[in-house]
């Protein structure tokens, strides 16, 4: 699929993604900009800083003054963009990739994020030649240490009644240089903490928590710590995935409902908006709570526009993105934890797998991906299977059989990834026989799952 993905840009280095492409992108991604300063920043991978040099001297190139703030998570950058009057910026990272990837991460003015079909397409072309030609003028570059401010800006959205145990894997990503100084500044926070050095080859495990496996080691610290929660990170710290205090995974979408319900009892009636793949009972338990349930394509520049749009304070996709209007309608992994904790700090003498228990009252697949040659064929395939089902086609199909309440009512979604090629299938229903025996027929018609 090439470097030019529909989020972002990524490829392994330096044989897809090397410095005088990064230039080249530097030079392209200013002309999508008005006029201002630029924000760029970098992850711990080993190839980053070279990649971030060049990035910025492209920037220079055309003229583009840079503020350069070194090492930053990914939630870091978006506050660095939307707190300041810049005209966008960009993190150098490649997010839950393996060390060997890089790539960069785009953004307008006010942190509005840059996607495939709102300017990567044009990036994509510039780079495809020579790239846009040097100004007339360099370009100025300043380095700015933002990590004390980007500290309380995170720490002010602590408001934790009691003090909280939570057992945290940075997975040797960025929220292990982010975290220790938000930590301090909120004490009720008791942290016991693993895998926190930032390192970009990721020596432990791979910084991506949607894999079961990789969340093994945050089970382990909660056993040996009796943490309440625990709390697994990626590599650029923009996404997280939870585990109660019985070691149990908690989807995100679940997060989501339980985060949405505490937040609409604070708040008010207002918009929550949900991605289509997400649990049935995330719509049900915004609207049980006085909220409006908005479900949206799945994709953070979608996910964001939406929010925009509508004025909602807050959204959640399956993927373990976690989005707050508050910190410039951006995801934040550690905005996410601490919206966790401080739930959890309201409810000292509950656990968190009692919290989510009544969530659980649906079956979920979970996401199982294919690789179809014919993806056309497929969904048209899948049509015609349940032809006695309401279809919709937001985001690939969905079709949904039956009627909440019924015996036999279930739903599943299928799309094309926007990330790999592949298909990915969602499926529900309200027993797991019926999971089961949906989720068969789908496969039959789909082929072989693959890793």
């Amino acid at each position: 699929m090439g470097i030019f993905k529909a989020y972002d840009i990524r490829g392994i280095y330096p044989s897809d993604l090397d410095t005088e492409i990064a230039r080249k992108v530097g030079r392209a991604f200013s002309d999508l900009l008005g006029p201002g300063p630029v924000v760029v920043g970098r992850d711990a991978r080993v190839h980053s800083p070279e990649v971030s040099e060049a990035v910025c001297q492209g920037l220079r190139d055309v003229g583009r003054e840079v503020i350069n703030i070194g090492l930053a998570s990914t939630p870091m950058v978006y506050y660095a963009i939307g707190s300041r009057e810049v005209a966008g910026g960009m993190v150098v990272t490649a997010s839950h990739n393996p060390g060997e990837y890089n790539g960069m991460k785009l953004c307008r003015e006010g942190a509005k994020p840059v996607a495939y079909t709102t300017g990567i397409d044009k990036i994509e072309a510039a780079c495809a030649g020579d790239g846009p030609a040097a100004g007339a003028e360099e370009g100025g570059m300043t380095h700015l240490d933002l990590l004390a401010d980007y500290h309380a800006h995170v720490a002010s959205f602590a408001d934790l009644k009691e003090p909280v145990k939570v057992a945290i894997d940075a997975a040797n990503g960025m929220a292990g240089y982010t975290l220790p100084g938000i930590l301090k500044l909120i004490p009720e926070i008791e942290a016991e903490s693993m895998f926190m050095e930032p390192d970009g080859t990721f020596p432990n495990h791979e910084a991506n928590p949607l894999k079961e496996e990789n969340l093994d080691p945050v089970r382990e610290l909660i056993a040996s710590t009796g943490a309440r929660v625990g709390v697994s990170f990626d590599g650029d710290a923009d996404r997280c995935c939870f585990v109660d205090e019985k070691g149990v995974t908690v989807p995100a979408d679940l997060i989501t409902a339980l985060l949405a319900r505490d937040l609409l009892a604070q708040r008010g009636p207002v918009p929550i908006v949900y991605d289509l793949r997400s649990s049935w009972v995330v719509k049900e338990e915004v609207e049980r709570a006085g909220g409006r349930a908005i479900r949206d394509r799945v994709g953070h520049s979608f996910i964001k526009a939406t929010m925009r749009e509508e004025g909602a304070l807050f959204a959640g996709e399956l993927s373990g993105h976690f989005y707050f209007a508050d910190n410039f309608t951006t995801d934040s992994g550690v905005l996410a934890m601490i919206s966790v904790l401080n739930l959890l700090s309201r409810n000292p003498g509950t656990p968190l797998s009692q919290l989510v228990g009544d969530l659980r009252r649906y079956h979920q697949t979970g996401e199982i991906n294919f690789r179809v040659e014919d993806t056309e064929q497929a969904l048209a395939s899948l049509r015609q299977t349940f032809p006695e089902g309401r279809v919709d086609e937001l985001d690939g199909v969905t079709i949904e059989c039956g009627d909440l309440g019924d015996e036999e009512w279930w739903w599943c979604n299928v799309r094309s990834s926007n990330t790999e090629p592949l298909l990915r299938l969602n499926l529900e229903a309200n027993t797991a026989a019926l999971r089961d025996a949906r989720r068969d027929q789908v496969v039959e018609l789909l082929g072989e799952p693959v890793e």
